[in-house]
């Protein structure tokens, strides 16, 4: 199944990348495969260096920060295993080792093993304004493949469930997401004055 959650990996520069991310995962948690499209960074950085920590985490602010590159540096430590990060803050995490690489498609398909596990705090559950911010946060990372249109659509609809139901951190990370997309809205709007056309 697809299990969603965070996924750190080592830059060139030896810095922590953190990108959210649902790779497939095995009931045990022994195995897991991570599929970035080609032109993301979690590629170069597991086709580089074929290491990485898988976290499950249910702080969505944090996963929508990381979702629109708009995420502070986050507090880590080294890993136990891997050379990589653990984000300190996670519930769980997974360090993985990279044992194949599939590449004929416009997602790579790195297939990996768990060598080491973490639990950190109890994981606190999601309610339906949570669920409501991972929707937003993948869509918010489509904005290139999906209609704007659609997304604005489904975003309306999931507002809602992030009013009704949401927290102040759910709030604050729908606010985040929203940000984004108006500021993508606004990047493919024709100068005033333009009419529309090309010059």
């Amino acid at each position: 199944m697809i299990l969603e959650g965070i996924v750190t990996t080592l830059s060139a520069d030896g810095g922590v990348h953190v990108a959210p991310m649902g790779p497939i995962v095995t009931p045990a948690m022994d195995r897991l495969v991570v599929r970035p499209y080609r032109t993301a960074q979690t590629y170069r950085n597991l086709r580089a260096h074929g290491e990485g920590v898988f976290h499950v985490t249910d702080d969505v602010l944090l996963l929508a920060q990381a979702a629109v590159g708009q995420l502070e540096p986050p507090a880590v430590e080294p890993a136990t295993v891997v050379r990589g990060f653990v984000l300190r803050d996670a519930c769980r995490h997974y360090e993985f080792r990279v044992v194949s690489c599939d590449e004929r498609s416009e997602r790579a398909t790195f297939e990996a093993e768990v060598v080491a596990a973490g639990r950190r705090r109890d994981f606190f559950g999601f309610n339906r304004a949570k669920h409501a911010v991972v929707e937003g946060a993948i869509l918010a990372t489509r904005t290139a493949l999906l209609p704007l249109e659609e997304i604005e659509a489904e975003y309306r609809k999931l507002a809602v469930l992030v009013e009704k139901t949401g927290g102040e951190q759910e709030r604050r990370a729908w606010a985040v997401l929203q940000e984004h997309l108006r500021r993508v809205a606004a990047s493919r709007r024709p100068p005033a004055g333009s009419g529309g056309q090309p010059p």
